[in-house]
C-alpha cells in the first residue's frame, strides 16, 4: 500500500530534495505552504517545478495552529517531516522574535495536532548542529550538551526537547535529525556558501568586482542536501524513534570553501574577497563537526558527495545559472551579495 507523507518546509532546499526523494520511493507525498506562495506559484514555488504535478499542497501557516489542525483533519499521513522555519542564523539576531515564534510554536502546533487526531503518525524534527554551539566536546555526538549561540540554535534546542516530550510524554513516534551544514545549488543566496559560489559566478561573467564576506575562520561540517533527506527518511523506517547526529565527520572553514570555489574558475580568492565585519555574528560558533557514527550502525547511512564535489556542483550551477540569465537579457542585479 502506497505510504503517505506531509512535509512542512516543502518549499525550501531540504523540502524539495525530500519531496522528490519520496515521490521516486512511491510515496503520495503532501506539503503545507503559505497561501502567497500559491498565488505566485512562479516566485515561491520554482524548487518544486519538476515534481509539481505529482504533489498535494495545502495552504497552512504555521503561525497558526487551527491551518495546521485542519490539514491533520482531512487527511491521514504516514508520516510527518517538520522542515518548515526560519532557518538563517543571521536573521534570528535581527528578528530573535519571529524566529522564536515561528521555530517553536510551528513545531508544537504540529505535534499538538498529531497528538489530537494522528498519534500514530511518525515525526521527523530537523534540529541542528547550531544546537551545540560553544562546543562542549569535538566531534558532536548525540551524547553532546547543547550550548545554543543564537536565537535560532535556541529556537531549535526548544523544538528538539519539545519532539523528545511528545515521544517520552505521549507515544508519538518523533525522531530528532540533528542535521549539521548541508547545501546544494538550491541553497538561498542569503548563505555563505551560496553567496560564495554565486559570488564566483558573477565574478568570472564580469557582473561583479568583489565579494563581501565575515568570518573566514569559521569551520563547518558541510555535507549535501540530497544525501541528508535520505537520513531524515531512514530514520523514520525504524521500529524505534530516536535522535541521531547526521554529518560527514570532516570540517572545512569559510576560507577553505572560497579557495576551492574560485580555484574551479581559475581565479585567486584573495584578489577578490573582502572582509565585511559588519556581517559577524554577535556570538560566533567556531568550528562544528559531527560523529554521525549511530547513523552509519542503525541506518546503514554514508553521505556520497564530499565537500569538494559539492563545491563544484554549486558554483557550475550558479555559472550556468547567470550565464543563462545574461544570454536571455534577463535583469541580473551588479551586486557581489
Amino acid at each position: 500500500m502506497k505510504k503517505t507523507a506531509l512535509i512542512t518546509g516543502i518549499t525550501g532546499q531540504d523540502g524539495s530534495y525530500l519531496a522528490e526523494y519520496l515521490l521516486d520511493l512511491g510515496y503520495e507525498v503532501h506539503g503545507l505552504v503559505r497561501r502567497v506562495a500559491l498565488e505566485q506559484p512562479g516566485q515561491r514555488l520554482g524548487r518544486l517545478k519538476g515534481s509539481m504535478d505529482r504533489l498535494h499542497l495545502h495552504p497552512a501557516s504555521l503561525d497558526s495552529y487551527a491551518s495546521v489542525f485542519h490539514v491533520f483533519t482531512r487527511q491521514q499521513f504516514d508520516e510527518c517531516y517538520h522542515l518548515g522555519a526560519q532557518s538563517f542564523v543571521g536573521e534570528s539576531f535581527a528578528d530573535g522574535f519571529s524566529t522564536m515564534s515561528t521555530n517553536i510554536d510551528g513545531t508544537h502546533y504540529v505535534l499538538a495536532a498529531l497528538r489530537e487526531v494522528q498519534p500514530k503518525c511518525r515525526f521527523y524534527f530537523a534540529g541542528s548542529s547550531e544546537m551545540f554551539g560553544k562546543v562542549r566536546e569535538t566531534p558532536q555526538r548525540e551524547t553532546t550538551p547543547f550550548h545554543p549561540r543564537s536565537p535560532y540554535g535556541v529556537s531549535k534546542v526548544a523544538g528538539f526537547y519539545l519532539s523528545l516530550n511528545y515521544r517520552e510524554a505521549y507515544g508519538i513516534p518523533c525522531s530528532n535529525g540533528i542535521l549539521f551544514n548541508h547545501e546544494s545549488p538550491r541553497r538561498g543566496f542569503e548563505f555563505v556558501t551560496r553567496k560564495i559560489t554565486d559570488g564566483v559566478a558573477r565574478i568570472k561573467l564580469g557582473l561583479a568586482s568583489e565579494l563581501l564576506l565575515g568570518n573566514l575562520e569559521a569551520k563547518r561540517d558541510w555535507g549535501h542536501a540530497r544525501d541528508f533527506v535520505r537520513a531524515m527518511h531512514l530514520m523514520l523506517q525504524q521500529p524505534e524513534a530516536d535522535d541521531y547526529v547526521v554529518a560527514t565527520g570532516e570540517t572545512h572553514s569559510v576560507r577553505e570553501f572560497c579557495e576551492l570555489a574560485f580555484g574551479e574558475v581559475g581565479l585567486d580568492y584573495r584578489d577578490y574577497v573582502r572582509k565585511n565585519e559588519a556581517v559577524y555574528r554577535p556570538a560566533e560558533v567556531d568550528l562544528l563537526i559531527g560523529d554521525y557514527s549511530k547513523a552509519r550502525k542503525v541506518l546503514g547511512w554514508e553521505p556520497t558527495v564530499n565537500f569538494a564535489g559539492l563545491v563544484k556542483e554549486m558554483v557550475h550551477s550558479d555559472l550556468e545559472l547567470l550565464s543563462s540569465a545574461v544570454h536571455h537579457e534577463q535583469p541580473v542585479a551588479l551586486s557581489s551579495r
